[in-house]
Order: structure tokens, then sequence, then C-alpha cells
């Protein structure tokens, strides 16, 4: 990623001020399915922002290493979650998607709210346990205009039909899947 953007995102999580720790939910496109997200073993939460997803997630019982791109994100989730109260449950870390996946073991659950890069897919599928669930959510052309980070028609179904897909949907500029590997 640019310095132009990676500048992009900090200032916009700098204007958004910190989280409330009320705000802390499972991510809107899931939060009718969040019963079927475990709450043991380990979690990555790609592009993590200010770290609510990883904090619900820790919350359940998982342990959570969320990365993103944006130092300041990054900071406001290290401290969402000291506010929270299990700080042992979570690590944050800056990392840029565009140089691939941080390396790391299998995980239980991977979590992408909202963040679509479809060269990371393959590494996504690899990186799951046996079992794992993936939850990912990402901007759509379905219900809405075209644009360069907007998945197409069908795009998430398509890139991970090597998985069992438990649900998914898409419309109104959202597009979203929750599957099993």
């Amino acid at each position: 990623m640019t310095g132009t953007d990676r500048r992009r995102w900090d200032e916009r999580y700098a204007d958004r001020g910190a989280a409330p720790v009320e705000a802390i939910a499972p991510p809107g496109a899931f939060a009718a399915h969040a019963d079927v997200f475990p709450s043991t073993g380990r979690a990555l939460d790609l592009a993590c922002g200010q770290g609510l997803g990883s904090v619900w997630l820790a919350r359940r019982g998982l342990d959570v290493w969320g990365v993103d791109v944006s130092a300041t994100a990054i900071d406001q989730a290290r401290d969402l979650v000291r506010r929270s109260g299990i700080a042992d449950s979570c690590r944050f870390d800056v990392a840029d998607l565009d140089q691939g996946l941080p390396d790391g073991p299998p995980v239980d659950v991977i979590l992408c709210h909202k963040f679509r890069d479809g060269r990371l897919d393959g590494a996504i599928i690899d990186r799951l346990a046996p079992g794992g669930l993936l939850a990912i959510a990402a901007l759509s052309e379905v219900g809405a205009s075209p644009g360069p980070f907007r998945a197409v028609a069908g795009e998430l179904t398509a890139a991970f039909a090597g998985l069992d897909v438990i649900a998914a949907d898409e419309g109104d500029g959202l597009a979203w899947l929750l599957a099993r590997g």
C-alpha cells in the first residue's frame, strides 16, 4: 500500500476517535449468525480497523490477532482491548496486506469485514484450520455502483467455492459469506 493510502486510513481513523466499548458486537453482516462462531481457538482478523470484531471474538473466548495497515487504527484497537479488560486475549499489529497475509499458524476463524483483495484468497483458505470458519464481507457492486474495491456479483461464492458455505448474501452494496474449511 502506498504511503498516501496509509495516511488516508490513519486520518480516517483519527477523525472517528476511539470506539466505545458499548459498540462491541458481531460485525453487522454476521450478527444474525453469531451462533456459528466458535468460543475457543485462534482467530485472525484481517483489516481489523479499531478492533471491534476482534474484541467481540475475544469475548467469545478466542485468542485473536488483528492486523491493519493503519497504525492509528491499531493504537485505537489496543486501547479498546485494554478498556474491555481482555488484553490477554487480543494482539494487534500493523501489517500491509498488499504484501500478503502475515505468517502464522492455522486459525479456527478468519474474520475479514469490509476488506477485499482477491490476491489473498488462496492464503486465506490455506490459513484456515480444518473445519475453520471464514467470515468475509466486502463492498459489492450488487445494488451499488461499480468500483475498484467492490466485489462483482457472485465473486465471494466463486472465490471460496471449495469451502462449505453456511450462509451468503449480496445486495445493497454488500456481499458476505460464512463458510467452513
